[in-house]
């Protein structure tokens, strides 16, 4: 074909073209309209229809397939395993710590001490914890040395091989002494003692004083680890630009990063963290554990570094809910009325603060139960102790409380012979009752999900 044949054949093509509708030309505009257009209201106690319905979670399906990737089933390349050698003394001092041995045991890379971090102190009330003690030992659990090696067995082997020095300390226990003047001191310091509240309402002498009927009770709880079924779990790894990245089982990330900072000396922006399903939390994972020795030997070897707690690390080396001591006074009238009440609080912190100071706020305002009292004093105090260190646990100090003024009004109830729902009834929060600290209650259906749940019980049956 010729030049001007296909000249021609080009000027002519857009003629056989089909015509394009027009409107398919012009930009889309959408028609204008005042949003929201209509505005609905739930009518009072029915704005949460979906109670009572069925409801799929959008991860069951991978739960029941047993398809779910927790940070034990997952693997970077050239990846390494992490293991804490635990202290396995209640109260002792380091006189030294030798890891040479260790280190030329097959397949390790390379071992960490608290002397090598940064900044060896952490916590989310008080700075108060090692993440390796490098000094004293406070309880059993206490990590005194780490190793990373290509297997788990390798890494476990090795820390037989540590050979750690102590000068034993006399240790505490129990907090009723631990409280003494004279009783050994868990950290540097005049007192065991580090956290008290107060709560004052009303004039407690005189309503003790118009009291028909004094009663007093002696309430404890104890430990209670949380035992998750996934332990505490991470893996660290840093890029060329120093940047480590943590997978991480956490439950509070942003709070990870701002310790991960602190303990690392280095800028928040540098560090990241990606939570992965978690396992079982119940407030036991909301800080940091290994995460930063883990960074710290990820840098050492240039691998990435994966830790896993053990069933054993989980119960010695993990927060734990904390045991009370609670000491209750009440002052009542011969109809059931609550004229005065005292109480008193010891929380045993174990050996590092965590969440004791929130838990003791929370335990201390709470303690006065959900009643009408005109006349309250609560003093609380927590406590250093040789054991495990206490922390979150679902409640903050709720349930403790609650099992002893519960069962305080129970005795109670007894000896006076009232029925133990009629005297809750008596005493009950009402609309626009004050709270002990003097908030003013709304929307209070205390005693409608009395009536409701005895009904539904069938509690006069019962008792008959």
């Amino acid at each position: 074909m010729d030049d001007k044949a296909r000249v021609g054949e080009r000027k002519t093509a857009p003629k056989s073209l089909p015509a394009t509708d027009e409107a398919l030309r012009l930009p889309a505009v959408t028609k204008k309209a005042m949003f929201p257009l209509e505005t609905i209201t739930a009518k009072p106690r029915e704005q949460t229809p979906s109670v009572g319905q069925r409801a799929t979670r959008h991860d069951g399906r991978l739960h029941g397939l047993g398809q779910t990737k927790y940070i034990d089933d997952m693997s970077f390349p050239g990846m390494i395993h992490a293991k804490i050698k635990r202290a396995g003394v209640a109260h002792a001092r380091i006189k030294s710590i030798d890891v040479s041995e260790a280190e030329r045991m097959p397949g390790v890379m390379a071992t960490l001490v608290g002397k090598e971090i940064p900044v060896n102190r952490f916590g989310p009330t008080y700075q108060d914890q090692p993440l390796l003690a490098d000094d004293i030992v406070r309880h059993a659990g206490d990590g005194v040395a780490a190793v990373a090696a290509v297997t788990e067995q390798q890494a476990l082997d090795a820390l037989e091989k540590i050979r750690v020095e102590y000068q034993p300390l006399a240790p505490i226990f129990d907090p009723l002494e631990a409280m003494h003047e004279d009783a050994p001191k868990v950290h540097m310091g005049h007192s065991n003692i580090y956290s008290s509240k107060t709560v004052n309402k009303g004039d407690v002498e005189k309503g003790f004083a118009d009291s028909d009927y004094t009663f007093e009770g002696t309430f404890s709880t104890q430990m209670v680890e949380q035992a998750s079924l996934e332990p505490h779990a991470a893996i660290a790894e840093w890029d060329p630009n120093e940047r480590v990245t943590l997978h991480s089982s956490l439950g509070r990330i942003t709070l990870g990063r701002a310790d991960l900072a602190r303990v690392l000396v280095m800028p928040i922006n540098r560090i990241r963290i990606v939570a992965t399903v978690v396992g079982g939390n119940f407030g036991g994972k909301n800080e940091i554990t290994h995460e930063p020795i883990l960074a710290l030997l990820a840098k050492k070897t240039g691998r990435p570094v994966k830790g896993v707690y053990s069933r054993e690390d989980e119960f010695i080396s993990s927060t734990t809910r904390h045991p009370f001591i609670m000491k209750y006074k009440t002052g009542m009238s011969k109809e059931g009325k609550i004229m005065a009440r005292t109480v008193r609080l010891i929380c045993d912190g174990g050996a590092y603060c965590s969440w004791s100071d929130t838990t003791l706020s929370k335990a201390c305002i709470l303690s006065a139960g959900p009643y009408n009292i005109d006349n309250l004093r609560v003093e609380a105090c927590a406590v250093y102790t040789n054991k495990t260190m206490t922390g979150a646990m679902r409640g903050f100090g709720a349930p403790q409380v609650c099992f002893a003024y519960e069962s305080h009004m129970d005795d109670m109830a007894k000896e006076l012979g009232i029925d133990p729902l009629e005297i809750r009834l008596i005493n009950a929060f009402r609309e626009g009752s004050l709270s002990p600290t003097g908030q003013v209650l709304e929307s209070v259906v205390i005693k409608d999900s009395l009536l409701m749940a005895t009904e539904r019980f069938g509690w006069k049956e019962w008792k008959k």
